[in-house]
């Protein structure tokens, strides 16, 4: 039976999943792997905290998601189709473990971080 995301250790279940898909991704894993050179012993637990707060607001979320990436654009262009690939793969892992209220908004959530991303880093 699939369940609903409801604490923490659901985002953490969520979080690792999704990012060990995004490390293999050949489309999106290269920003991640070789651009931005992610310390994923570090970047893991932010993002744990940074969806904490998206959904439940929870968390020691303290980051600029939005400067993060437009330094990350200067380096290698993010475009659309990056964003759009980011939220597929965001949308099949969420679909993937869970079902209900906190798995839509989390769908939802992540379309609105990409299409504000989109909207805030030139192309």
């Amino acid at each position: 039976m699939v369940k609903d995301i409801i604490g923490r250790a659901d985002i953490e279940l969520l979080v690792n999943t999704f990012y060990n898909k995004v490390k293999n991704d050949e489309k999106i894993g290269p920003f991640f792997n070789n651009v931005a050179q992610i310390d994923w012993n570090k970047h893991l637990p932010t993002m744990y905290d940074f969806w904490d707060m998206t959904l439940f607001h929870k968390g020691n979320y303290k980051g600029n998601t939005v400067r993060v990436h437009q330094a990350l654009n200067e380096k290698s262009p993010l475009k659309k189709e990056h964003f759009e690939h980011w939220v597929k793969l965001f949308h099949s892992t969420v679909d993937e473990l869970f079902e209900g209220a906190n798995a839509e908004l989390a769908k939802t959530r992540a379309l609105s971080i990409a299409t504000v991303m989109q909207i805030k880093i030139p192309s």
